[in-house]
């Protein structure tokens, strides 16, 4: 591992979406329903790729200006665009005015958030370790109901989002506030996520460690990390892999 010192390690902070969970139905499956209802025949797979490339924009973006605190009619073009990129990733061209079709689409199939299969015992045996766990998410929700809808109760020290704190990865305040709350310096902490301008960066910046999960392969398959970044970060495709790493 790059530079770890699993011995000082005393907090693991994650971020939530594609890293503890997952939307169910799948994004890919909701993305090509949409299209089929607007005659449009896309693959699951095409999808994926698309999704990357969306999800880093969504990230870049709200390092610049959260897309929470936007007025409704941006936050309207941001999605427009967001999907657009989904699509173009996919390999169809769109303009915005379908994209915003799509989009519509989207909103009428029911979908919640589900914990990916291997979070509760990985989390179990987490605490069974000593370690102190909190999520970072720049969801806009309230955390205590995410908590309980999703099940975490009890299973992790705190859940922090965008919305108590006030600011969005990969700004510094949510993990600051980690650090704070768990009483420990940047060294003794871990931040595992899945984007790497929002989750690795953003940590990187306050002092911690970092570890990537790539459950589904994306940044091989999808969009490559450049060597140079590559070599110089941590990747996982499934939080078992993080007990071996901590073992």
């Amino acid at each position: 591992m790059v530079n770890l010192n699993k011995e000082k390690i005393k907090l693991i902070t994650f971020d939530l979406y594609n890293t503890l969970a997952r939307f169910w139905p799948p994004v890919e499956e909701i993305q090509v329903l949409a299209c089929s209802r607007l005659g449009v025949k896309v693959s699951q797979t095409n999808i994926s790729s698309g999704y990357l490339l969306a999800d880093t924009f969504m990230a870049k973006e709200n390092a610049i200006y959260p897309v929470r605190d936007r007025q409704r009619e941006e936050r309207k073009i941001f999605f427009n665009k967001y999907e657009q990129i989904i699509l173009q990733g996919a390999g169809i061209e769109s303009d915005l005015q379908f994209a915003d079709l799509v989009w519509k689409e989207i909103q009428k199939i029911p979908y919640a958030l589900k914990l990916f299969d291997d979070v509760i015992p990985v989390l179990e045996q987490l605490r069974l370790l000593g370690y102190k766990l909190i999520i970072l998410s720049n969801v806009d929700r309230n955390s205590d109901e995410l908590m309980d809808f999703l099940g975490l109760r009890g299973q992790l020290d705190y859940f922090l989002t965008s919305r108590d704190i006030g600011a969005d990865k990969p700004h510094s305040p949510i993990f600051l506030e980690s650090l704070k709350l768990a009483n420990v310096k940047p060294f003794e902490a871990i931040h595992i996520g899945d984007q790497f301008d929002t989750d690795i960066l953003g940590a990187r910046k306050v002092g911690m460690n970092t570890i990537l999960i790539d459950r589904r392969n994306e940044y091989r398959n999808f969009n490559p990390l450049p060597n140079e970044i590559r070599n110089n970060v941590d990747i996982i495709q499934s939080l078992n892999e993080l007990l071996l790493v901590l073992n």
